[in-house]
């Protein structure tokens, strides 16, 4: 039974992160769960039962969110999960199981890099590095929902087109000098917000796509940098490591708020979470980690539980 501040969720659904990859590959001391550990974060599922202390939920409601697979925390690969119910928030209507499992992490950090700590205000431009992955798709969408001009980098004609579906003018990054695509749709001023969900070289690459004084994001910055950019155009660097309010405790009631501001935002058909084609079972969770660490994944992969 769930403890007073607690949902029990029969899991339907539950997707996975390449964070889940960092954490497994022991790359991620601060997060890695003392072992034996159920993995997975994400979930969609339906509650069975409710903790004494909780109001806002009911036995049947169905609910998402990301809650599990990190320290003192058992993870969501599982039948059944006990989150906190501040971290959970009630499913969008309009969207499967399946579809709502795929959005709680990418959907969070997409939103507090964007909303809650950028400020995107209604017609700024924004870059957003990547297309397919899972926190640029949801960064797009959440920035025109905002009505901001979007732009994002696409590797491939294939994920220029899936730009195009999205709402954002795609720039091909790999063959498109940063100097050159700054000067053809910023008239050489820079973007005012420019969100890196790839980390590597591509995060020194955002700091001179910024213009200057402007907001650059980050929850990919893992590695040594060299901020000379970030200095030299007197940017505001901000630092998204969305598993910090369940390691911590600090926030988690923010988490459950953004979710329903979410599913607010999916039921007006402004959000949709992009899913990989091939479908897991519980018992092929080996499988769905090789696919994502294959890095050849198009949407986010998720696992049938239920």
């Amino acid at each position: 039974m769930p403890t007073k501040d607690q949902l029990l969720v029969r899991v339907h659904a539950a997707s996975l992160n390449p964070v889940d990859l960092l954490i497994a590959g022991g790359h991620l001391p601060p997060a890695a769960p003392d072992l034996p550990a159920i993995p997975g974060l994400d979930f969609a599922g339906i509650v069975e039962a409710v903790g004494e202390a909780v109001t806002g939920f009911a036995v049947g409601d169905a609910v998402y969110g990301c809650a599990g697979g990190v320290k003192g925390r058992p993870g969501t690969f599982a039948d059944y999960i006990a989150p906190e119910a501040a971290l959970v928030a009630h499913k969008p209507r309009t969207l499967s199981m399946r579809e709502a499992a795929a959005m709680p992490l990418v959907g969070i950090t997409a939103w507090d890099g964007l909303v809650d700590r950028a400020a995107l205000r209604a017609d700024e431009t924004v870059l957003i590095h990547g297309v397919t992955g899972g926190v640029s798709h949801a960064a797009i969408q959440i920035a025109r929902s905002r009505g901001a001009r979007v732009f994002a980098t696409a590797s491939s004609p294939e994920k220029a087109e899936t730009a195009r579906a999205l709402g954002a003018v795609p720039i091909a990054y790999r063959t498109v000098p940063v100097a050159d695509y700054v000067r053809d749709h910023t008239g050489g001023a820079g973007f005012d917000v420019v969100y890196d969900t790839v980390g590597g070289d591509v995060f020194e690459q955002s700091a001179q796509a910024t213009r200057l004084y402007g907001r650059l994001v980050s929850c990919a910055a893992w590695q040594g940098h060299d901020l000379v950019p970030v200095l030299g155009h007197s940017l505001t660097l901000i630092g998204i490591f969305m598993l910090l309010p369940m390691l911590t405790g600090q926030g988690t009631a923010r988490h459950g708020q953004i979710l329903a501001a979410l599913a607010a935002l999916a039921d007006t058909g402004a959000l949709r979470p992009l899913l990989a084609e091939r479908r897991f079972s519980l018992n092929e969770v080996g499988d769905a980690y090789a696919l994502q660490a294959g890095g050849t994944a198009v949407g986010k992969i998720v696992i049938d539980i239920a």
